[in-house]
């Protein structure tokens, strides 16, 4: 999420940067040597199977367990018990409000058929995909939220069978509260398996009868990488970067607030991006010490910190019109709204992966899972042209045709003038065969 050289060459007159980030580097870099050995383990483990998952187990995640990695039904059906009971009822909640949402989603995808012409019946239906495998992060933040969005909205798009994934814990076995999770999202299986092995362990139907036809979850550079190489012999719902935030505000927006945001995403890692574009200096330069006030309180300031130096910046406009120009061009993940005139930018602005409208919208309520939406949302830019994971990714949007002998004469002529003009012989066989079929059976019929 930065401004490119080409966007700051040619509007540098719509802004000025009263801090820009800290470092200049590629977005989403690919790094070669992720690369490579994601694409070794990937090849050991499509052809060494199971024996070469358990190997990478045992030196990855120092799990020395011989047996199928998969938590029992039973083992798994209470996962909640020893959970806190206001963390077993936030849980709860969560996942009731994110399928709540998915089911409005999945209500309004509707199947239709309709006569273009006399005889042309076409149509369309919404068919789930027939599996899918889960990656469920459980590293330095074991992000609880994660199964709502991927298994829970999977199941509510009516997806037969969804597997998950999830890495050992340092004493062993799932982390309780992403276990619980995944049990109240309906999941149908759950393994104890991290990183590139789990993945494809899954894509290579390593872990139950077939493959998986989809992956869904995020995780590490290696698990992106893994993801993205395996896109073809299976779908995946998007190559998502580090987490992104972006706020716009004017001159009445609360500076505390606007600053408690920022680092609310870039506690997400120290590659974080957070960006506020603003029409208010003043407003601005409180942010930006508001920031720094906070970092020395917040534990986790050691990634926060470098994630605003590194990747922090503020952007001072002079229009609401430059703003949105500005903030369609950064098309963050997130971007929060704290302006009188909010409804104006919801109906101006064009990319973002999740709008959150007004200073009572928080990312992390919808991180956390209480707002309902899908957390799991394009970032390096990928908002300007595609959307974040939600029920539809997990349908198949089905066409189909039933034509009557009727309307041939509406469609068999033009197929058979472009397929000559084409060369396709073939092609046009297949509706002159048709014209004199029909043109047989009218004379006879006269």
């Amino acid at each position: 999420m930065k401004l490119s050289t080409r966007f700051i060459a040619e509007h540098s007159s719509r802004f000025v940067q009263l801090k820009a980030p800290g470092v200049d580097s590629p977005e989403a870099q690919r790094d070669p040597a992720v690369a490579a050995t994601v694409s070794t383990m990937l090849r050991e483990i499509e052809t060494g199977g199971m024996d070469a998952v358990r190997r990478y187990a045992v030196s990855l995640d120092n799990d020395h367990s011989t047996g199928n990695f998969e938590l029992d039904a039973r083992t798994l059906a209470k996962a909640g018990d020893s959970l806190a009971p206001e963390l077993r009822a936030a849980i709860d909640l969560g996942s009731a409000r994110t399928q709540q949402f998915a089911h409005l989603q999945r209500e309004h995808l509707t199947d239709f058929e309709a006569e273009l012409v006399p005889g042309l019946v076409t149509g369309q239906r919404y068919i789930p995909v027939g599996s899918v495998g889960a990656y469920l992060p459980a590293g330095r933040f074991p992000l609880t939220a994660s199964a709502f969005m991927s298994v829970g909205v999977a199941k509510v798009a009516g997806v037969p069978t969804v597997i998950g994934c999830t890495p050992p814990q340092p004493g062993g076995g799932p982390n309780a509260a992403v276990a619980y999770a995944a049990a109240v999202s309906n999941i149908d299986q759950l393994f104890v398996l991290g990183g590139v092995q789990a993945l494809a362990a899954m894509a290579f139907g390593l872990l139950g009868p077939a493959p998986v036809d989809m992956l869904v979850g995020a995780g590490n550079a290696f698990v992106a990488e893994a993801k993205r190489q395996l896109f073809g012999a299976v779908a995946i719902d998007l190559l998502a970067g580090p987490s992104e935030v972006a706020v716009i505000a004017d001159d009445t927006a609360n500076a505390e607030l606007v600053a408690a945001d920022l680092l609310g995403q870039a506690e997400h890692g120290p590659n974080s991006p957070a960006a506020l574009v603003t029409t208010s200096e003043r407003l601005g330069r409180e942010v930006i010490a508001a920031v720094e006030r906070q970092l020395l309180t917040l534990s986790t300031s050691a990634i926060c910190g470098p994630a605003w130096r590194d990747y922090g910046s503020v952007i001072l406009v002079a229009t609401r019109e430059d703003a949105v120009i500005v903030m369609d061009e950064l098309a963050p993940e997130h971007l929060e709204v704290q302006t009188v005139e909010d409804a104006w930018y919801h109906d101006a602005l064009k990319n973002y992966g999740s709008l959150f409208i007004g200073e009572w919208s928080t990312v992390a309520y919808s991180d956390k899972g209480m707002a309902g939406t899908n957390h799991t949302l394009p970032t390096a830019g990928g908002a300007r042209h595609s959307a974040g994971l939600s029920a539809s990714r997990f349908l198949k949007p089905l066409t189909y045709q039933r034509i009557a002998r009727e309307a041939t004469l509406e469609l068999a002529p033009a197929v058979a003038v472009i397929s000559a003009s084409e060369g396709m012989t073939a092609h046009e066989a297949t509706a002159t065969m048709r014209m004199e079929r029909l043109e047989a059976e009218l004379a006879s019929a006269s």
